[in-house]
């Protein structure tokens, strides 16, 4: 076997997230007495979504999907570092074969379940397995099999190579082979670092530390989650009856009194496909395919330097987020060529050079074409919705006619194969550029939107048969541009991205919050990835 040895520490969250606006830091205003003892519980408020429907059950999406997260109750067998690289929760070593074919993972040996029973090769196999065979959310096509070797060595076969299969492993919470059954995700029993004490379905679940863990011990000893609308959140910060909630843009010019506004920063994007392939078509379902406006590569071009991004987010976010150029921001694989300034005036520019000339009411139009389309958003979502009317009035500016409108999720993927949508993504792992970009196995197009690159395809390939995560990343960087073709805008640029949308909590005073990584899409589970290292002051 051709080892490539990954050897990587766990590190802890460095990435932005702070006070925000101009009240006091999320601190204490005045520090207890040494005589005191210290506060070692937390009530914390997410959104109803957050909520895991069938439970934490990793097969049934528990740490992935919208609970993308290092699941508290198990343990995974990596983690993600404070710069999105792998690091080690279980693992203490790991070797992949010359092919990429076999992963080779070393266990620490101190590790038991909550009920007494020692965590073992065999339940991280039997985990894998049956994640294979059943998860409703997490890919595992890619897995053949996971063996144990002995009590502390698992091995895994794949079917093809998959260079970033440590990303999967750091999402996939490991359980007992011996207590696993049809309602674990009721009562889950785990090696991580909280246990499950207390499930109230639609209303709040209750943690509490986990007194066999392995790790340093949490420094929160119990944890109380709160399931609630953005109403509802920001009505119960105000009693002062919680410790911390998730808020959004709309509420950032309130005042909580007691509270302090803390916003992290996120790769929680915004942006629009683009089809680029003429009208005409359709899949093998029927579904039409294509938009003769948006199949012009100097037309997309020009739409991405007519938007004004800084002012989108002060006038859509007020002012929480960050601009967006891709859906891999900020991330190890993230190739920064994505980067362009607004520019209205070159985007007039490249759409009287490409014959896209204004017509007698100010739209351009080009051979019967008008520069016009429909601009779809998920009807009930209101920033998206004002993304959208904010998109349609600066394009409005060079010429372009945007019509918005609110669709139900059961029409929209099918109505985006011929339109725009805006979409939201975001996640710790370079699968998303693969989802978005790479052609369909067996299609013509990519899933999302009507857009093929064999070139692009092929370095993605490259990226995921790669050994070495490092060399991996390159690849992913050249997917998006490798100076002759890609998805950027000087490539065929059909994904057009606006915003990483912060995300907003109430703080109450007292309560520090612990460094937190990068977030992902989803405004749920991440922010409690590292309660355990919360602490009040």
């Amino acid at each position: 076997m051709t080892a490539a040895v990954i050897t990587a520490g766990l590190a802890l969250g460095l990435f932005g997230c702070g006070a925000a606006g101009t009240g006091p830091a999320a601190g204490p205003n005045t520090r207890k007495e040494q005589s005191e003892t210290p506060k070692e519980s937390v009530i914390v408020v997410m959104g109803p979504s957050s909520e895991p429907e069938s439970g934490f059950d990793p097969a049934y999406g528990w740490g992935a999907g919208e609970h993308v997260h290092e699941p508290l109750i198990q343990s995974t067998l990596t983690v993600t570092t404070a710069d999105l690289k792998i690091g080690y929760d279980l693992a203490v070593e790991m070797e992949t074969s010359g092919d990429g074919l076999v992963w080779t993972v070393k266990l620490r040996d101190d590790v038991k379940f909550s009920d007494g029973e020692p965590l073992t090769a065999e339940d991280v196999a039997f985990t894998y397995n049956t994640l294979r065979d059943t998860s409703s959310v997490n890919d595992f096509t890619m897995l053949k099999e996971a063996k144990a070797l002995d009590e502390a060595t698992v091995e895994f076969t794949l079917n093809r190579p998959y260079s970033i299969w440590p990303y999967t492993m750091a999402i996939t919470g490991i359980v007992p082979e011996h207590a696993y059954g049809p309602d674990y995700g009721s009562h889950p029993i785990g090696s991580g670092r909280y246990l499950l004490k207390q499930w109230d379905k639609g209303q709040q679940v209750i943690l509490e530390a986990n007194p066999d863990y392995y790790g340093e011990a949490p420094k929160m000893k119990k944890v109380t989650i709160l399931f609630m609308d953005e109403d509802a959140a920001y009505a119960a910060a105000l009693s002062g009856q919680v410790d911390l909630a998730y808020t959004s843009a709309a509420f950032s010019e309130q005042t909580v009194p007691g509270f302090s506004l803390f916003s992290c920063e996120t790769v929680d994007n915004r942006g629009f496909n683009l089809p680029a392939t003429p009208a005409g078509e359709t899949d093998e379902n029927g579904v039409a395919l294509g938009n003769d406006f948006t199949a012009d590569i100097q037309v997309r071009r020009a739409i991405n330097l007519a938007i004004n991004r800084e002012e989108m987010i002060e006038h859509v976010l007020n002012g929480h987020g960050t601009a967006a150029y891709s859906v891999c921001d900020k991330m190890p694989w993230y190739n920064p060529t994505a980067e362009l300034s607004y520019d209205s005036e070159l985007a007039v520019s490249l759409l009287e050079e490409a014959g896209w000339k204004p017509g007698a009411d100010g739209i351009r139009e080009r051979d019967g074409v008008r520069a016009a389309f429909q601009m779809l958003y998920p009807a009930g979502d209101s920033v998206r919705q004002a993304l959208c009317e904010d998109t349609a009035n600066q394009l409005a500016a060079v010429g372009i006619d945007v019509t918005v409108e609110g669709v139900g999720w059961d029409t929209a993927y099918d109505r985006a194969q011929s339109a725009p949508l805006m979409w939201g993504w975001g996640a710790h792992t370079p699968m998303e550029l693969y989802n978005i970009y790479h052609t369909k196995p067996g299609g013509t197009y990519a899933e999302y939107s009507p857009y093929a690159n064999e070139a692009v395809d092929a370095l993605m390939d490259a990226a995921l048969a790669s050994n070495s995560l490092e060399e991996s990343y390159e690849l992913w960087k050249k997917a998006q541009w490798d100076g002759r073709t890609g998805i950027t805008q000087a490539g065929d640029l059909p994904w057009i991205w606006l915003v990483n949308i912060d995300h907003l909590y109430w703080v109450k005073d007292g309560l520090k919050v612990a460094d937190q990584k990068l977030h992902p899409h989803g405004h749920g589970w991440t922010i409690v990835n590292n309660v355990d290292q919360w602490v009040w002051e």
